[in-house]
């Protein structure tokens, strides 16, 4: 009776090991990729080992999304035609490590597009978009790797401040280009490499703005003088005249010669 038992025993541990191992697969399955609840229409969102990523990549999108979930960690906006980010476009993700917005139309950056977002972000992907010139507020703060590549820079000295503070991406930073320069020697050639070399943008800068401040200085100078000599020769017009007019009155003699005569006649 033993015997027989044994077998059978050890045939159900085997169905009731394999039941165990599907069940489990499918458990690590579900609670590995967990469809977010409240999730932009027009992304994808997942949960993924505790971590919540939101996929909007190739959605034809032209703005970022304003519902995204608040414990958003991954955030992936490739391949759109977003134009602009705004002012706070991310403040509510305190929880945001990874943000991906390249390859889109990005033209403007404000001032305090990254707000709320400074001491979680870890990974900032801008490359290939239309950016020129980003304002020093911008990336203040931020501790996360950049990757600013394929951008139509125009390199100047506020460029060269913003750059003084990021953690640039070291694969891509040699594609950070010069695509107009404050001087066109410059232009075409990889920004780092021309900052490497010794040159100081905020040089030209200050040149630039000391001649303009000459030429404006001469210029107001030489309205003064001109405003003078106007003057001198107009109130020396004046006095000409005022002369002349003087000359032609009879003199006091004249008068008493003609007064005496008119008495003899009388």
């Amino acid at each position: 009776m033993q015997d027989l038992a044994g077998p059978d025993m050890h045939r159900k541990s085997l169905i009731f090991s394999g039941f165990a191992l599907v069940w489990g697969l499918l458990f690590g399955i579900f609670f590995t990729s967990v469809p977010v609840v409240a999730c932009p229409t027009s992304c994808h969102c997942v949960e993924k080992n505790g971590l919540t990523v939101v996929q909007c990549m190739s959605r034809n999108l032209e703005k970022i999304p304003a519902d995204l979930p608040r414990d958003t960690v991954i955030l992936l906006l490739a391949s759109n035609h977003i134009t602009h980010i705004p002012h706070h476009a991310f403040k509510e993700l305190h929880y945001l490590q990874e943000l991906d917005l390249s390859n889109n139309d990005i033209k403007t950056v404000d001032a305090g597009a990254f707000q709320g977002v400074f001491d979680s972000l870890l990974v900032l992907d801008l490359s290939n978009n239309r950016i020129k010139s980003v304002p020093k507020e911008a990336f203040a703060r931020l501790r996360a790797k950049i990757s600013l590549s394929n951008n139509p820079w125009h390199c100047e000295c506020t460029l060269q401040e913003v750059l003084r503070e990021l953690q640039l991406d070291p694969e891509t930073v040699n594609e950070v280009m010069c695509h107009t320069a404050v001087k066109e020697e410059y232009a075409g050639k990889p920004l780092i490499q021309v900052l490497d070399s010794g040159i100081n943008f905020c040089n030209f800068h200050h040149k630039t703005t000391d001649v303009a401040m000459f030429v404006t200085m001469f210029g107001w100078f030489t309205m003064v003088i001109a405003y003078v000599i106007y003057y001198v020769r107009h109130n020396q017009e004046d006095a000409r005249r005022h002369l002349e007019y003087l000359k032609s009155l009879p003199s006091s003699s004249q008068i008493s010669k003609d007064f005496d005569t008119i008495s003899t006649v009388l």
